[in-house]
């Protein structure tokens, strides 16, 4: 009973992540701050929730394979991130400043 609040609690708390970097995705004001926000929001986010599954999983196979595909989002994540940044950074597009 325990593991199954603790797990639905840990959920709970990654979704406003995922919200979180929906959010800045459609609000910052350019690539580099925009793809920070995403990719950060969202490893947050379903780190929580990976947990919150692992906190119910019945198996420590079950637990190992959360925990495999928390590892393999994170590195797709990190590294799709870094192209699209270099990608953007060839291309000469400029970090925002602020306009004062």
């Amino acid at each position: 009973m325990i593991a199954e609040v603790m797990g639905a609690i840990c959920v709970l708390i990654g979704i406003p992540f995922f919200l979180t970097g929906t959010l800045g995705l459609l609000r910052l004001p350019d690539i580099y701050t925009r793809l920070h926000a995403l990719t950060k929001a969202d490893n947050v986010g379903l780190g929580f929730i990976i947990l919150g599954l692992a906190i119910q999983s019945g198996s420590w196979l079950e637990v190992a394979r959360l925990f495999l595909i928390w590892f393999l989002v994170l590195l797709a994540s990190a590294t799709s991130c870094h192209l699209i940044a270099q990608a953007a950074f060839e291309k000469n597009i400029k970090p925002w400043t602020k306009e004062e």
